[in-house]
């Protein structure tokens, strides 16, 4: 069974900013889908639909691997 969960993002500017960090999460074991609001200075709102709950530290991993963006632990 798929559950989405938001993650928060700091340092996302662009269209391609969302595309790598999409191609990033896409790419762990289990997401079905990527959504990213991005917010111009200021926190980013990351959705993660899975069919298994994401870890902050894969996020996290995932964010840095993508363009060095930092998620917001809440």
């Amino acid at each position: 069974m798929a559950t989405t969960q938001q993650f928060h993002a700091t340092g996302l500017t662009c269209g391609h900013c969302a595309a790598a960090v999409t191609e990033e999460l896409t790419a762990l074991d289990g997401v079905a889908d990527v959504g990213v609001e991005v917010v111009v200075d200021g926190t980013s709102t990351v959705s993660v639909t899975a069919d298994r709950p994401l870890t902050e530290a894969e996020v996290a991993a995932a964010l840095d691997e993508a363009g060095g963006y930092a998620l917001v632990r809440a």
